[in-house]
């Protein structure tokens, strides 16, 4: 939420409380993705920068593909205008998901072979470069957690110097989480995205 929002919510909380409400409400018979997707249109339209990477990366864990933030981008055509949907793409371009890499687009998610098992070391957590992906991994007994380095928050790729003790901190909004959970500690309120892995003959794999 932006610093006027929180403004807003603190010196008029019933209005807004009422305004989200009717947001909330005007919604109720839309899917979430759909809802997503409306959303991040809404952004481009008005073209809030932090408000589109926020909202991008929202309809991303309400499970939109990047092929549909594209084809929805292309679709509002009439309304947004080429100026727009350039913004949207430069954004895009400057956030460097991997997903929306041209090779990625229309890709179904596939096991990647990232690391020998003898780099892992229980109760710690180890940094992986993955092709263009970078991974925190911890490793407690057999039980292996794999994370995105991207916060949840606005995709910022989270360097490995951010990691003290259990606590890793989005340098950008100062997002913390537990790097053994995923969990967020402060500022925000969503996890760091985990990702499916497996250990099999001694190789660590990970899927997206």
């Amino acid at each position: 939420m932006s610093d006027a929002l929180t403004y807003l919510m603190k010196v008029r909380p019933d209005a807004m409380k009422s305004y989200f409400g009717f947001l909330k409400a005007g919604g109720r018979h839309l899917d979430p993705k759909t809802r997503a997707i409306i959303s991040v249109i809404t952004k481009v339209d008005n073209q809030t920068d932090a408000g589109f990477r926020q909202y991008l990366t929202r309809a991303l864990q309400a499970g939109v593909s990047p092929d549909e933030i594209i084809d929805a981008l292309l679709t509002a055509f009439p309304t947004l205008g080429l100026t727009k949907i350039i913004w949207a793409v430069d954004i895009l371009l400057e956030m460097n998901i991997p997903e929306f890499s041209p090779e990625s687009l229309g890709m179904e998610a596939e096991w990647h072979d990232v690391a020998n098992e003898t780099a892992m070391i229980d109760k710690q957590t180890v940094y992986i470069s993955a092709g263009e992906r970078n991974l925190f991994v911890y490793k407690d007994g057999k039980r292996v957690s794999v994370y995105d380095s991207r916060c949840p928050h606005q995709v910022t790729d989270i360097p490995h110097l951010a990691l003290e003790g259990h606590v890793l901190t989005c340098p950008k909004h100062f997002w913390k989480f537990d790097i053994r959970n995923g969990e967020c500690l402060e500022k925000g309120d969503r996890p760091l995205r985990r990702l499916e892995s497996k250990v099999e003959k001694a190789r660590l794999w990970v899927r997206w």
